[in-house]
């Protein structure tokens, strides 16, 4: 939390002593802002550094429902849903998301992607990783630590608030506490907020930088590692309209929040249980990236569909499909209008698929580590293809295997992060990024 004054002891200009140690000390105040905006510093360029929005739908989407249909397959393995053409020749995905038929073309889908885990452990998602490999910083943390941001906006922005479990795998580990995710929730926002009287902020600059010095007359402890230039950063995101407006979506034409989509879909085993869909977070991540965020990574509903004697998956991807095809095909849209379809990759995928045959009661589908899909756009990659191919009933790639290693190491290369590059973990140990750096190669060209 940032916050420039406080309520009690207050030094004579009105600075709370403690909220004013807040502001620059990770070890007395837990992860400021400005530790969110440390970074390796790099050479400025030209071009407009790339980026990504990761879209995760949480629990495993149904791959042989939504983009790997396969209509001859036995009663029990294919499900209702009928495939429709695409823009893209001889390439059919699920009637529920027409909207996607219509742009294939721009798309890359990815099928027989294979996953190391059978669970809800997301560290292969987040880090390209499984959990067998030890707990591996975000990539998100990565790309902040090894590629950075030249903007005042945080380079890594994560739209889901944190989970309280040890399964949270948006975390920086021995990347660097400086480099977890900006999370726009609460008292990180309010932070974000115009100072009234500027003037005033200014003399807290130059109280910060008289502090700093004190600081390296002492030479007292770590403890004060924060007051370094990158509060600079931290105070120019608060004076910054760019960067407040980037948060805020008051800002966008009604017409284009309405493009979005908002709805409800149901619980993934309890059918009267709904949970409202807002497709304003796909737009807040573009609004992130266009000012300046490298990552910005958001969860998209629940699509763990078991089964279950209250469930039915059918009745639930009947509701979900042609919301996330709504919300994904404006953020597209609204990339290309933009002129950002080369600088920004989208990339929307799950944990695994689910099981081709179908489970009873329900109906439903469990796990299924063995076959997945994933769409992506843009990034200046090749897109209009199918990469991958599964058998006749969708459970695995009929020759190779694309990993979330794989998917990984492409977006790497798009940020221009170096698979090669190595950490140093807690116990000094260099770690590789990736233990298979290659990219997905039809994807670069």
């Amino acid at each position: 939390m940032l916050t420039l004054w406080g309520p009690n002891h207050r030094y004579c200009d009105g600075v709370n002593r403690r909220e004013f140690l807040r502001l620059g000390a990770l070890g007395l105040g837990g992860l400021t802002l400005a530790d969110l905006l440390r970074h390796e510093a790099r050479a400025q360029d030209a071009a407009r550094p790339k980026s990504v929005i990761y879209i995760v739908l949480g629990g495993g989407p149904s791959h042989i429902d939504m983009w790997d249909l396969k209509p001859n397959a036995p009663d029990e393995y294919r499900g209702p849903f009928q495939p429709i053409a695409t823009r893209l020749p001889g390439v059919q995905i699920c009637e529920h998301m027409p909207l996607q038929a219509g742009i294939m073309d721009q798309l890359a889908l990815l099928r027989g992607i294979r996953s190391v885990e059978n669970d809800h452990f997301l560290s292969e998602v987040y880090a390209g990783l499984p959990r067998t490999a030890g707990r591996r910083p975000a990539f998100g943390s990565v790309v902040s630590r090894l590629a950075g941001n030249h903007s005042a906006m945080p380079t890594y922005v994560s739209l889901d608030r944190p989970s309280t479990d040890e399964f949270e795998y948006e975390k920086p580990f021995y990347a660097g506490s400086g480099h977890a995710p900006f999370r726009p929730f609460g008292d990180a926002l309010q932070d974000l907020t115009p100072v009234a009287d500027l003037e005033r902020l200014q003399q807290r600059r130059q109280l910060l930088a008289a502090f700093d010095r004190m600081r390296r007359e002492l030479d007292v402890s770590d403890a004060f590692n924060g007051l370094d230039r990158f509060q600079a950063q931290a105070l120019e995101m608060i004076t910054s309209p760019r960067i407040r407006d980037a948060f805020d979506l008051s800002k966008e034409p009604r017409r284009v929040l309405e493009a979005y989509g908002r709805g409800q879909y149901p619980h993934q085993t309890f059918k009267t249980i709904l949970y409202p869909w807002d497709g304003r977070k796909f737009l807040l991540a573009r609004r992130l990236v266009e000012a300046g965020a490298r990552v910005v990574t958001l969860r998209a509903a629940e699509w763990d569909h078991h089964s279950s004697a209250n469930g039915d998956i059918f009745f639930a991807l009947r509701c979900l499909m042609p919301l996330l095809d709504r919300s994904l095909v404006a953020l597209v849209n609204d990339l290309k209008a933009r002129g950002l379809e080369d600088d920004v990759l989208v990339v929307v995928l799950g944990e695994f698929g689910r099981t081709p045959r179908i489970a009873q009661p329900g109906p439903g589908r469990e796990h299924w580590a063995d076959a997945g899909c994933a769409v992506l756009f843009g990034g200046g990659l090749q897109m209009g293809q199918v990469i991958g191919e599964t058998d006749s009933r969708a459970e695995r790639a009929r020759s190779g295997n694309i990993t979330f290693q794989n998917i990984m190491a492409t977006i790497y290369h798009v940020l221009g992060v170096d698979t090669r590059a190595q950490l140093l973990d807690y116990n000094g140990r260099p770690q590789n990024l990736l233990d298979d750096r290659e990219p997905i190669r039809e994807l670069i060209g």
